[in-house]
């Protein structure tokens, strides 16, 4: 009796992996898919946002090392030259050293070197300005006004106050442009909320709500990208859409686990104002770059119609 009853429990066992194995098939299909990036409209700007993961200075090799980076530096390189926006958004560009010293910034002296068509906006001394999300911008079509910053906490401007519940600190920074072409100024917000705590990333979206709606209201046109880690729907971008921007879904993953695992939908998205006219739908680069993944994201992107 015994022996039949552990024989039915060990089925039902087998039975519920091979479900939930068939299960996570389905969503990895569904979330997958190659996209072609479009001709860039003429006149149109291009926005991309790319989480490109930290760098671990004290470590030699293993994941995100400084070995793991010798890896993946060309291969990231080739991915912003593929998505060949006008301007990018970066999340966790940063390079982590004991102490609370930061100013290596390794990721972003290798691109701004091999890429010398950009400069870096939302950057400065980082005793004064976090460093660790720049946007990079063409400096041929675009000129910096503005930028700056405020922590997802409960004194935002204060520099790297802890998240609303003791969490690492986490921000957004900013950076307003002129476009060279007489388009008015436009904003562009660069988030990074976190990925554990639901009531962290409710509380710090609406942070950015109460941030971003005024300078809408005065007229502003403003952009939001960023590694949001959360679905589109949710209530996290829900908030967001309140302060008066608009988000078009993305089809499929933007995380893919470093491994090209595209487990479930889209947790990096790009937002605007209505008055910047989307061009066509959101494109995520969900490849391989020199036969590398460059980091655990994929680069999204979206071209827009700008102001005059």
């Amino acid at each position: 009796m015994a022996a039949r009853l552990l024989r039915a429990m060990l089925k039902v066992a087998v039975l519920g992996l091979l479900g939930l194995s068939l299960v996570a098939c389905a969503m990895i299909l569904a979330n997958s898919g190659q996209s072609q990036i479009p001709p860039k409209p003429p006149g149109s700007l291009r926005l991309a946002s790319y989480n490109v993961h930290y760098i671990l200075l004290n470590q030699g090799t293993g994941p995100w090392s400084l070995g793991d980076w010798d890896r993946r530096k060309a291969p990231l390189d080739a991915a912003v030259k593929a998505v060949d926006a006008d301007v990018i958004a970066f999340q966790e560009m940063e390079s982590f050293s004991r102490g609370d010293d930061g100013g290596v910034n390794l990721t972003l002296d290798y691109l701004l070197a091999q890429n010398p068509e950009y400069r870096a906006a939302a950057v400065g001394d980082w005793r004064d300005f976090p460093a660790t999300q720049p946007i990079l911008y063409r400096r041929d079509s675009l000129r910096l006004l503005d930028q700056g910053w405020f922590f997802f906490s409960d004194t935002p401007d204060v520099i790297y106050s802890r998240t609303f519940n003791g969490s690492y600190p986490a921000f957004a920074s900013w950076a307003e442009f002129q476009p060279q072409d007489g388009s008015k100024p436009f904003r562009v917000y660069n988030v990074h909320f976190e990925y554990k705590s639901g009531s962290n990333r409710r509380l710090s979206a609406a942070l950015v709500r109460d941030r971003i709606a005024p300078v809408i209201a005065g007229g502003t046109p403003a952009f939001l990208a960023g590694d949001i880690n959360a679905r589109h729907g949710s209530a996290t971008m829900d908030l967001l859409t309140e302060a008066g921007l608009r988000f078009a879904p993305v089809d499929g993953a933007t995380y893919h686990f470093n491994r090209g695992i595209n487990l479930f939908g889209a947790i990096d998205h790009l937002g605007a104002t209505p008055d910047l006219m989307p061009l066509g739908p959101p494109v995520v680069l969900r490849q391989k770059f020199l036969g590398e993944w460059p980091t655990d994201h994929y680069p999204v992107l979206a071209d827009f119609a700008l102001p005059r």
